[in-house]
């Protein structure tokens, strides 16, 4: 098995998006409202970059996603 392809994702909060972008993949800076269309999109566009680079992919890609989000919580006054 191949090693997986690293992908990071972070919440755009203004954007309210997750944003994905990765070292491993050239050219992978994609965008979608939910961490599961993001997962979806990214199987389609991982290859797809792959091939418009002039790599052949003729076998699976195993690919990870970290996520990061930051929140701000606040105390509660009883």
């Amino acid at each position: 098995m191949l090693k997986p392809l690293f992908v990071r994702a972070e919440w755009d909060e203004e954007a309210k998006v997750w944003v994905a972008t990765s070292d491993d993949i050239p050219g992978l800076a994609t965008e979608e409202a939910t961490m599961e269309r993001l997962i979806e999109k990214l199987k389609i566009l991982i290859p797809e970059l792959f091939e418009a680079n002039g790599v052949k992919v003729d076998q699976s890609l195993p690919f990870e996603v970290m996520t990061r989000r930051f929140e701000v919580t606040h105390r509660v006054e009883n």
